[in-house]
């Protein structure tokens, strides 16, 4: 998995911009990677010029799980129809009201955000990677949306529901938050 975490500083540090990946991976902890360090424009801010994110929730849909990615991914015992996963997430994509999905507490002003692109990916034989590239992301919000796709693939919510749950802006028609094991921001676009 390629994973996509972007940050900025201010320095006034001598080391040649070309160094300072190794510079600083010297002081890291081993399970810490800097690949790349760049030079930016002073309004450059890695949280905010961020036009999209894509965001990646990964489920192990087996009957054992495994013992080294267990904290790495979040495991459902129960066979999910990915058919009706991936007709469902579909529903999420364009510009909504994303209130039903949102953690109680969130200091967003507003909960509109687009998605641009939603799947829902059967990877080997018992990984499932539900996968969102959107303007922004409320707080615990795929993680929302992937609980409610979950119950869609356990059949306790049909796929055209997600419509309905979408336009009620209720978070009690949702789904389970699920655990943050399994979530990644793979990748930040700054077009």
């Amino acid at each position: 998995m390629l994973f996509g975490q972007v940050a900025n500083f201010k320095t006034n540090s001598t080391i040649p911009i070309e160094k300072f990946a190794i510079a600083i991976n010297s002081n890291l902890k081993k399970s810490i990677l800097i690949k790349l360090a760049e030079e930016v424009d002073e309004r450059f801010h890695s949280r905010l010029s961020c036009k999209k994110k894509t965001y990646r929730y990964v489920i192990n849909n087996s009957q054992m799980g495994t013992a080294i990615y267990r904290n790495l991914e979040t495991q459902i015992k129960e066979k999910l129809d990915i058919k009706k996963m991936q007709e469902a997430v579909k529903y999420f994509e364009g510009e909504h009201d994303f209130k039903a999905f949102k953690a109680s507490g969130t200091s967003s002003k507003s909960s509109v955000r687009t998605i641009y692109k939603a799947e829902v990916i059967k990877k080997d034989n018992d990984r499932i990677y539900i996968e969102l590239t959107g303007n922004g992301f409320l707080y615990n919000m795929v993680r929302i949306i992937a609980g409610t796709l979950v119950e869609v693939g356990m059949g306790k919510i049909e796929p055209k529901k997600i419509k309905e749950i979408i336009e009620s802006k209720k978070r009690e028609n949702a789904g389970k938050t699920l655990p943050p094991n399994g979530l990644y921001l793979v990748k930040v676009i700054y077009e």
